[in-house]
């Protein structure tokens, strides 16, 4: 389904948005301008979907109806939103923002506000999926927000998505996706571990990596990171950098809600370290380079 009279902008352009803009483009979507900090790479997307490149924030909302956002985080977030002298809101009375990022319950709280202050309606669109998942439309969604105004979005979401779910209240979709996000993160540290030292004791990884996928032992994350672990092929999906922003905000929810997170915690601290080793932007299966003997421990 599609609905060719509706103006789409798209506000961050890195690997899920542009694949996001194209995947809804080649729907038969009317993308009328892509946004991103770094101007080369929307223009490039620009030219690419014949679509506009506005310099401005406020340039973006006035030539769209749903203007949809992927950004970094929280500051991201903010800065699109409420930065002073130029930001989305400006102009905005009548506009739809779809906002996709994996950021703060609170930010989406804030948005949601400033959004209502203008007239203007938001909607929470938390990606549990992939780079490839966005280009093919086949993003798993969390939503969350006003129904009604989910419902008026549901052609696009339906363009980018096999999956919904909404949870409820704006907040939530966020609260979802930090824990989905926590969750893996953790099994992927484990699994690093558990090939770690598998390897260090000398066993065949291939087997290993078999007898795990026919046992307790098995995940999803055997099946997208096993390999990668044991080759090194850290090519960026999701990366370390977002692993550790993700599970930062998992973090800080437990603490808000008097939970101990031990796991999470330890996790954590992995990909931090990471960070600080400038492995950031590494695929988070890259945590096994610090598990693995003989590599950058």
């Amino acid at each position: 389904m599609s609905d060719q009279g509706t103006k789409i902008a798209v506000v961050g352009v890195g690997r899920m948005g542009a694949n996001m803009a194209r995947r809804l483009a080649e729907k038969n979507f009317q993308v009328t301008a892509v946004y991103d900090v770094r101007r080369e790479a929307a223009t490039e997307l620009a030219k690419e979907l014949g679509c506009a490149a506005p310099a401005t924030l406020a340039e973006v909302t006035s030539g769209a109806d749903f203007i949809l956002t992927v950004v970094s985080d929280d500051k991201a977030m903010r800065d699109v939103f409420t930065a002073p002298g130029d930001n989305l809101l400006t102009g905005a009375s009548g506009k739809t923002f779809i906002n996709f990022a994996t950021v703060s319950p609170e930010v989406h709280l804030e948005v949601e506000a400033a959004a209502k202050k203008v007239g203007a309606a938001t909607i929470e669109a938390c990606m549990a999926s992939s780079i490839t998942q966005a280009r093919q439309g086949t993003l798993y969604l969390i939503l969350a927000g006003d129904a009604q105004v989910v419902k008026k979005a549901t052609p696009m979401l339906e363009a980018l998505s096999s999956a919904r779910r909404h949870v409820g209240e704006t907040g939530r979709a966020a609260q979802v996706k930090a824990l989905v996000n926590m969750v893996m993160n953790i099994n992927t540290a484990g699994l690093a571990e558990g090939l770690g030292l598998g390897d260090a004791l000398g066993l065949d990884l291939n087997v290993l990596r078999e007898i795990f996928s026919q046992t307790g032992a098995n995940s999803r994350v055997l099946e997208t990171d096993g390999a990668d672990m044991q080759n090194r092929e850290h090519d960026c999906y999701f990366s370390s950098a977002h692993a550790a922003k993700d599970s930062g905000i998992a973090v800080a929810l437990a603490k808000q809600a008097g939970i101990q997170v031990p796991l999470a915690e330890t996790t954590l601290a992995q990909y931090r370290r990471m960070v600080d080793k400038g492995l950031g932007e590494l695929d988070k299966s890259g945590v096994a380079e610090l598990t693995f003997k003989g590599r950058a421990q």
